[in-house]
């Protein structure tokens, strides 16, 4: 907030001080305290996330009419990446005054994309092989834990530093759709061998393990070899790179994924499973379809948020889009909205507040501790100025 000042027209004592240079050191004068605002990028991507929240639901109503390829599921997460070549192609065109190659991914980010999308993928499928043995409130509560496994390897590869608001965040956030868990139908289903049942529980385990695993090895792939040289180092890369990151992980995955589909003959088995679709053949490939671009833009908005932001919001925000994908499953599956969802979906938006909170807080102090050095600085130089002019 700018401060303006009225004076009396000045008398001749004024007049004559004017006339002479003041040697009077200038005034460390206090910067308005600085507001929280997250960066366009950051907003843009989270906006995707959400967007992108249909996907898991697209997915569901795959299963839920009896599709039963796994390979198939996983691959309809992975897939959409060639949405992202017009976009990324105008962007590197109109930059190409910068140099084509210089806006290119480094081959070192590129091999450590290659591998992160494979791993992706192997998450993918299998957390697929778990759902089909558990229980959706079950898979929900095993899903939850990605955060803690995200918040535990970001501590541990990218230094991460707990607050009180981000601890919170993190504890609010895997208990809220933990408490899916204690619903109906949460143990195990009636008829169902314990071994079975057990085998899904460690798979699912094993699933949020290397998805937390995947988004602080994106963060640090990503500061080590996709950050830029010289005064632009402290900015976050430009979008292009996180399209580029995201196609080369999702080109990856899909290799993966085409791999395991061959294999196991999933090629020969999908005109028979689409014509013995619950929906009907057309909305088989419909669901499909429109499942891979829902779940391109949910991906794309996570490497987003890990790039512009940090791995653990990226976490936080795939935590909160669990409790909302109930919510969606209750309007468009018709499920039932029981106490324990409506329970988790407030403790997983409290949590998402707090953490956002927290963050506001952390900015305001640093620029508290930003203007205090300044002020410091202001008030060494004019000690220098008053020795200089006794």
């Amino acid at each position: 907030m700018a401060i303006t000042t009225a004076s009396a027209s000045p008398g001749p004592a004024m007049q004559e001080a004017a006339k002479t240079p003041s040697t009077s050191p200038p005034r460390a004068t206090a910067a308005s305290p600085a507001r929280y605002r997250p960066s366009p990028l950051v907003i843009f991507s989270a906006c995707l996330v959400l967007i992108g929240s249909s996907g898991p639901l697209l997915l569901r109503v795959y299963f839920v009419h009896g599709g039963q390829r796994l390979w198939l599921s996983a691959l309809v997460q992975i897939s959409g990446w060639p949405l992202l070549l017009p976009p990324l192609c105008v962007s590197i065109f109109r930059g190409r005054r910068h140099g084509i190659v210089n806006l290119l991914l480094p081959p070192r980010l590129v091999g450590a994309a290659v591998v992160l999308g494979s791993l992706y993928a192997v998450s993918c499928f299998v957390y697929a092989m778990g759902s089909q043995a558990l229980p959706l409130s079950t898979s929900s509560l095993l899903l939850a834990t990605q955060l803690a496994f995200t918040a535990v390897f970001a501590f541990l590869f990218v230094g991460l530093r707990f607050t009180p608001f981000s601890a919170n965040a993190v504890l609010l956030l895997t208990i809220g759709p933990a408490v899916l868990g204690v619903g109906p139908g949460s143990g195990k289903p009636a008829g169902e061998p314990s071994k079975t049942y057990w085998t899904g529980f460690c798979e699912a385990i094993a699933a949020a393990a290397l998805a937390g695993l995947v988004l602080p090895l994106v963060e640090v792939a990503m500061e080590r070899f996709g950050r830029r040289r010289g005064p632009a180092a402290s900015a976050p890369p430009p979008y292009s790179t996180v399209m580029q990151m995201q196609a080369m992980m999702g080109l990856a995955g899909t290799m993966v994924c085409l791999l395991g589909m061959a294999i196991k003959g999933d090629f020969k088995a999908l005109p028979i499973e689409a014509a013995a679709f619950g929906l009907g053949e057309t909305k088989y490939y419909l669901v499909l379809m429109w499942g891979a671009v829902a779940w391109q833009l949910l991906n794309l908005g996570v490497v987003g948020l890990v790039t512009c932001a940090s791995s653990l919001l990226a976490g936080i925000m795939v935590a909160v889009l669990l409790p909302l994908s109930e919510v969606l499953a209750v309007i468009f599956l018709h499920e039932k909205f029981d106490g324990p969802k409506g329970i988790a979906l407030v403790l997983c938006l409290w949590g998402f507040a707090s953490y956002m909170y927290g963050e506001r807080v952390q900015q305001k102090k640093a620029a508290a501790q930003k203007n205090q050095l300044l002020q410091q600085q202001m008030a060494r130089k004019t000690g220098d100025l008053e020795l200089a002019n006794p």
